[in-house]
């Protein structure tokens, strides 16, 4: 398997699964960090240039909820939560505190390694200077910077996605199943709330412009660039 310069934060405190996940990602060619705390996992995350964070959420000395808040702070890079948990309040939490997935163990470490894939692709893959622009809402896509109104605002790798899909296809109803096809691909085990609960953030951190963003009863989401 190819070298290449993606650098994974793997944080995760039981040794034998931290290991898998490393093994995992080293022959899929990727850099790997690892930590088993959730201070050791900030200490690398901010002396590193990390691509991707998985992150484990029971964690000894400051839990996954805390890196994740902390990590948000200053970054929107893809996170994937690792949870013990199936509860619904879990993965929404995970979302709420700016997440971009979860996987509920046990799991299939090459389902982990399809996301890390799908996320990283859609991170990087983008053209320098590439701009949608509508009613005061920029999105270069290049950069990943968004703007509403000249002020910048700070979106997660998902938010991202989902705010320049909508943006893209301005006027058109896109459904909750194109969005998780786009977004997270087909092989998502997650439901329709997950959707929700990132549209409930985006719209949220575009302020009075999060009105563009219109629920369409019984079908799904659409930019409308004259309810600015």
């Amino acid at each position: 398997m190819g070298f290449n310069m993606n650098k994974i934060l793997v944080v995760e405190d039981e040794d034998i699964l931290r290991e898998v996940i490393i093994d995992y990602l080293i022959e899929d060619g990727y850099q790997a960090l690892e930590a088993a705390d959730g201070e050791t996992a900030l200490e690398l995350f901010q002396s590193n240039s990390v691509d991707l964070v998985i992150l484990d959420i029971v964690l000894p000395k400051l839990d996954g909820w805390s890196v994740c808040r902390r990590i948000r702070k200053n970054s929107s890079i893809p996170i994937i939560i690792l949870t013990a948990r199936s509860d619904e309040d879990d993965s929404l939490l995970g979302y709420e505190l700016g997440a971009d997935d979860y996987l509920i163990k046990p799991y299939s470490p090459r389902v982990l390694m399809a996301k890390v894939k799908r996320f990283l692709e859609k991170y990087s893959g983008t053209v320098d200077g590439m701009l949608i622009s509508a009613g005061g809402i920029v999105i270069n896509r290049g950069s990943r910077l968004v703007s509403v109104d000249g002020n910048t605002i700070n979106l997660t790798h998902t938010e991202f996605e989902i705010l320049a899909y909508l943006m893209q296809n301005k006027g058109t109803v896109i459904t909750r199943e194109q969005l998780i096809a786009k977004i997270w691909g087909y092989n998502f085990y997650g439901d329709e709330k997950t959707v929700n609960s990132h549209i409930r953030n985006l719209r949220a951190k575009l302020g009075s412009k999060g009105a563009c963003i219109v629920t369409v009863i019984r079908s799904g989401y659409k930019f409308e660039e004259e309810r600015l």
